[in-house]
């Protein structure tokens, strides 16, 4: 076996002799200051050897190592070479330097290509899913993943959205690169910003006012998702699904209903509907219906601290706020009704433009000032 080392000129003559005739038969055999590139074949405890294009054998060993690259057999990384001939006969390499330098400039690179990149999921965790591109750990934030992947989890419950995201271990997607910071070794990527550009031509054909069909794919507690078209979805908030109100929107929708709705607004990749607008406004006939001093019967919807919520019909629904529900001041509203009671009301306003009508408990004032008056004249 030949030993070369740098401060012996004659080894180096003779290292510079060995690398000519390598040459001469395949691959450059490469110098000490190279960058070289290679493939993991075994990972000890303070060691990781690589294939060097199938010419030489490398190590990377102790501080040379970068601890924040977690590698596997099989791996691809860029190293540094350090010296031709260690006491294994094999190259000496480090991970710092030139080969992580290099990994970060074409991480810049992928970004400023917006290219495409395959990547295998390494871990997930709360915030979002742990990646590895150029031998680098990145970062594919929850919000950052395409409308497939998205963890839709009913009350936002984190450990319900951790065990979707941990489905997706071991899983290669396609992604582009968001951040790239090598000061801060932060590498942010995105599957989302993959999808946005392979739904731009779809998406074109839609504006705004465009009816749509599609099947229910998810329900929150701000509203359903609509799945239509080539895989495109749209987002109907709480407010857009009926003109009354509603707590929640499964109350009306479940995953597999099939509905239409109006497109609302488009931005970028996200689309709003509304099932409301495809349906006659009810509070334009308000009018026709209720009038202020009527006296109605009324269901309780929902008690708040602040008031009644009450359902006058299937459609028009009305606030006694707390101020309206006694003459004298009301401490707590539970003690003047419960969910489902039917109680008779009187309206004190109608406001049709912003779907508001106003209930109340109390007498009217003509009411008890005669009532007053009455009572003054009784005692005279």
């Amino acid at each position: 076996m030949l030993t070369f080392q740098k401060t012996d000129k004659t080894k180096l003559t003779a290292a510079t002799e060995f690398e000519k005739k390598l040459s001469a038969v395949g691959p450059q055999y490469p110098s000490i200051g190279d960058t070289v590139r290679g493939t993991v074949i075994s990972v000890g405890r303070n060691e990781v050897r690589l294939d060097i294009g199938g010419i030489a054998v490398g190590m990377v060993r102790g501080p040379e190592l970068d601890p924040n690259i977690d590698l596997s057999v099989g791996d691809e990384v860029e190293a540094a070479v350090k010296d031709l001939d260690n006491e294994f006969g094999e190259l000496e390499l480090s991970l710092k330097g030139a080969g992580r330098k290099r990994s970060w400039d074409k991480l810049k690179e992928l970004m400023a290509q917006n290219s495409v990149v395959p990547v295998k999921i390494l871990d997930a965790n709360k915030g979002g899913l742990l990646v590895r591109v150029e031998g680098v750990n990145g970062f594919l934030p929850v919000s950052q993943l395409s409308p497939e992947n998205y963890p839709r989890v009913v009350g936002g419950e984190k450990n319900k959205i951790l065990e979707k995201l941990r489905e997706l271990v071991d899983q290669t997607i396609d992604v582009k690169v968001l951040d790239v910071n090598d000061e801060e070794e932060k590498l942010i990527v995105s599957e989302k910003a993959v999808w946005e550009t392979k739904q731009e031509g779809v998406i074109s054909k839609y504006k705004v006012g465009d009816m749509v069909e599609g099947e229910v794919t998810a329900v929150t507690d701000f509203g359903a998702f609509v799945c239509f078209d080539e895989n495109l979805e749209g987002l109907v908030h709480i407010s857009e699904i009926a003109w009354q109100r509603i707590d929640h929107p499964q109350d009306l929708l479940k995953v597999g209903d099939m509905v239409k709705a109006e497109i609302i607004n488009v931005e970028g990749s996200k689309i709003f509907l509304s099932m409301k607008k495809l349906v006659p406004d009810p509070w334009r006939d308000v009018a026709g219906k209720y009038q202020v001093g009527q006296m109605v019967k009324g269901r309780v919807l929902k008690i708040n601290p602040f008031g009644l919520f009450v359902e006058l019909d299937s459609e028009i629904h009305g606030l006694a706020h707390i101020s309206e529900l006694a003459d004298k001041p009301v401490k707590d509203v539970n003690e003047i009704a419960r969910v489902g009671d039917e109680i008779s009301f009187r309206i004190v306003t109608i406001d049709p433009t912003n779907h508001r009508l106003g209930l109340s408990l109390k007498k009217p004032k003509e009411e008890v000032a005669a009532e007053k008056a009455a009572g003054n004249a009784a005692t005279a």
